[in-house]
């Protein structure tokens, strides 16, 4: 593998927490300097001034294979992934059949070599993730499975659900949750409130997700597993995470780039690129879980990328399939919140990159020695119209189609290898 030497790089070191020019090279495949001379032969990448920092990687991505390749392939996911500054894909188990077994996993774990980033897939937590019976947790782990979830089908068995957490405890398994009662949010679209009843649109309370989040918390604290919740989206959930932290529970919290940069209103007349599960909350709450991931007590930031077909989409709003695909927006998205003063660069790629990597056990999301060459070029202020047929997702269901947005990636490299570049 060749020497590469980054010159004239804006570096987002998230570990560092600094925003500096530098100079970076990497060697077979690994980071191998910051602000040396170039070394004799290597090949030199004038970044301009522009950004360089780590690879994204994405907690929770659905990639519909198997059984709605129609929706989303490994390859197109890995070319929209490559295209957004996506290096690492955290794939979800919610296929159809689910990844509830070893045989496929090591299935898909053979599919995703298609793919030009890196994929680490997470499996079911219980069998068909019917919330019943726990999958072959071990054998699964020694397969490659890096996390354990049912995704949004949420256990009404507690004593299940409790004996799952043990036996993943007792592996040093991470168990990924969705906090959402789901008695009260079955059937919802929306969040209670005003705009929900003018629209005549079945709505939840949220109250539902503290109330699945202290669910969640009360068995993670008997079971004393590693535990994530995967999106936390409303202020009245907050306290309890922040009361977890605090007692010492082994426990982190994502969300999801829609619920940062869109809100409830956003839905206007029925537009089912905006449902998405949880559905989008009140302002009020968006600010609150702005706050919550510059403050620290949400770590994680995803994409959430959820592709779903033009039949399944155009639909009433309450009979359409929730989801949008956000690989290819995701970074674009959250340069709303770096322009608008929410977060500096660092603090975006801690939740990112840094903070997923280090709750999986991963070295990437980082600029230290070492480290594996997973980086990405980009502007922060190139501006853009989003134009949805031009992603590379098989689905297009993205809510921000026509939106003016600001922020392109310009090359990835993913162990020291370039697998996109703009002008390609």
């Amino acid at each position: 593998m060749t020497t590469i030497h980054f010159a004239n790089a804006r570096l987002i070191d998230p570990e560092a927490g600094t925003d500096v020019l530098g100079n970076l090279t990497v060697k077979d495949g690994v980071i191998l300097a910051r602000d040396a001379k170039a070394p004799k032969g290597a090949a030199v990448v004038d970044c301009g001034g522009k950004c360089l920092a780590p690879g994204i990687v994405d907690l929770g991505v659905k990639i519909g294979e198997p059984g709605e390749r129609h929706r989303e392939s490994f390859g197109s996911a890995g070319a929209a992934a490559a295209a957004g500054g996506v290096t690492t894909i955290i794939a979800r188990p919610d296929t159809h059949p689910a990844i509830d077994t070893p045989e496929t996993l090591e299935f898909v774990t053979r599919r995703a070599t298609e793919a030009p980033v890196r994929i680490r897939h997470m499996a079911a937590l219980t069998k068909a993730r019917e919330g019943r019976e726990m999958t072959e947790i071990g054998f699964l782990r020694d397969a490659g499975a890096i996390a354990f979830s049912d995704v949004f089908r949420v256990s009404t068995d507690a004593k299940a659900l409790g004996r799952a957490m043990t036996y993943a405890r007792s592996l040093g398994a991470l168990v990924v949750g969705h906090p959402q009662d789901p008695g009260l949010s079955a059937g919802s679209s929306a969040t209670t409130g005003k705009f929900a009843s003018l629209r005549g649109i079945p709505a939840v309370s949220p109250m539902a997700e503290r109330m699945g989040l202290e669910r969640d918390l009360a068995l993670v604290e008997m079971t004393g597993v590693r535990y994530h919740a995967d999106q936390i989206t409303t202020a009245k959930a907050l306290p309890a995470l922040a009361r977890a932290k605090a007692a010492g529970l082994d426990v982190t919290a994502g969300t999801s780039i829609h619920h940062l940069t869109l809100n409830e209103f956003d839905v206007g007349d029925y537009r089912t690129f905006f449902k998405v599960t949880p559905p989008l909350r009140s302002e009020p709450d968006r600010l609150a879980i702005v706050a919550a991931v510059a403050d620290g007590t949400i770590d994680i930031i995803s994409s959430m990328h959820t592709p779903a077909d033009e039949e399944s989409k155009r639909l009433p709003f309450e009979e359409a399939a929730p989801g949008a695909v956000a690989l290819e927006t995701f970074l674009p998205a959250a340069m709303r919140l770096y322009h608008a003063g929410h977060l500096d660069l660092p603090s975006l790629f801690r939740a990112m990159a840094l903070n997923p990597a280090n709750r999986l056990g991963l070295p990437q999301g980082r600029l230290t020695l070492g480290a594996p060459a997973d980086l990405i070029l980009f502007d922060p202020d190139a501006p853009f119209l989003m134009d949805r047929f031009k992603l590379r997702s098989k689905s297009k269901n993205t809510p921000f189609d026509g939106a003016r947005m600001e922020g392109k990636v310009l090359a990835t490299w993913v162990g020291g290898t370039r697998v996109f570049a703009a002008e390609e």
